[in-house]
């Protein structure tokens, strides 16, 4: 029954993108493969007194289809830049594309329909994705009635039933929200993110307020629906062990991409199996990121292990490696 309802969701995917149509991809200059572009991405935040810099020239590309992880402390920029991609807030400077659209020149007409069909949201908070007092089946539906297409009731009321079964709560669509668990009531939010069929599903701490096992079924869940539907998933996490278990992770540090773990072959095969207990530093090879001025951050770890105090280091090129040692004086 489930493969008929991804086979349906999957149709309904091509239907609504060929409405959508492809010319705006022709005016752009990002390859078609690619989901999110940003190029020295600035977001300064301004009060009365203080300016706060949130973003100092970010750089990142994300392929679509993907699914990677954004870690970052607290303060480093990751949930700006996902206010950024996800539109709700507007970037101070640099270059930032979305599903080949510009985010510097949409109109805030064209800011609010980016939102409601390009992306979807999945909070820490249930209480921004649901409704408390309407059933899970009446919270996956109110987002379809604000569509602005040809899509009737009935097959409104469908795909609402059809997500549902997606994320294993067919059996629970007529309970309301206080008769169902923390794991079950971020279900019913990953069902409404889908709901309007986004190419971007964006996931803020999405297990942070879940035990272990829970958060496992809700990572699984996102790999299904993104290796089954094709959607582009984002995490924005602090959880290294969900982390550890995606393709790929950015760290965010100062505002800047910092450094990224890509996931090693012969470990792909095996994430199905989210029981294991990964360890990153075996799972994952790990990369400094160049970005394109040619600067790079030095992870804080190992200049602590180098002894360093101050601000200055000496480059050597040996035998086609850089080596970086500690000023003499």
């Amino acid at each position: 029954m489930k493969n008929k309802v991804l086979e349906k969701i999957k149709d309904f995917r091509h239907i609504n993108r060929q409405a959508s149509g492809s010319q705006e991809m022709e005016d752009l200059h990002v390859p078609e493969d690619v989901m999110i572009e940003c190029d020295g991405l600035v977001k300064i935040y301004k009060t009365k007194d203080i300016e706060v810099l949130a973003l100092q020239g970010l750089d990142l590309t994300v392929r679509r289809g993907e699914l990677m992880a954004i870690i970052g402390n607290s303060g480093s920029g990751k949930s700006t830049f996902l206010n950024m991609i996800g539109g709700l807030d507007r970037p101070s400077a640099g270059k930032l594309y979305v599903d080949g659209k510009n985010l510097f020149q949409l109109t805030e007409e064209e800011l609010v329909d980016y939102k409601r069909s390009t992306v979807g949201f999945v909070w820490q908070n249930n209480a921004r994705n649901l409704l408390p007092y309407l059933t899970a089946w009446e919270n996956v539906m109110t987002p379809m009635l604000f569509r602005q297409d040809s899509m009737t009731e009935a097959e409104k009321k469908q795909r609402a039933e059809e997500l549902l079964e997606l994320v294993g709560l067919s059996e629970r669509k007529d309970n309301k929200l206080s008769q169902l668990s923390g794991g079950e009531q971020q279900r019913v939010a990953i069902a409404i993110a889908l709901a309007n069929d986004p190419k971007l599903l964006l996931a803020d701490e999405p297990t942070g307020a879940v035990d272990r096992r829970t958060a496992d079924d809700i990572l699984d869940m996102f790999r299904r629906l993104n290796e089954t539907l094709g959607v582009t998933i984002v995490i924005v996490t602090h959880d290294k062990e969900l982390a550890s278990k995606v393709n790929r992770v950015i760290s965010i540090r100062d505002g800047k991409t910092s450094s990224e773990r890509i996931m090693k072959s012969e470990y792909k095969q095996r994430l199905e199996d989210i029981t294991i207990n990964w360890n990153e530093e075996e799972v994952q090879e790990e990369f400094a990121v160049l970005d394109r001025a040619g600067r790079i951050q030095i992870p804080s770890e190992l200049l602590q292990e180098m002894g360093m105090k101050g601000n200055k280091v000496k480059l050597e090129l040996v035998d086609g490696k850089i080596v970086i040692e500690k000023p003499d004086n």
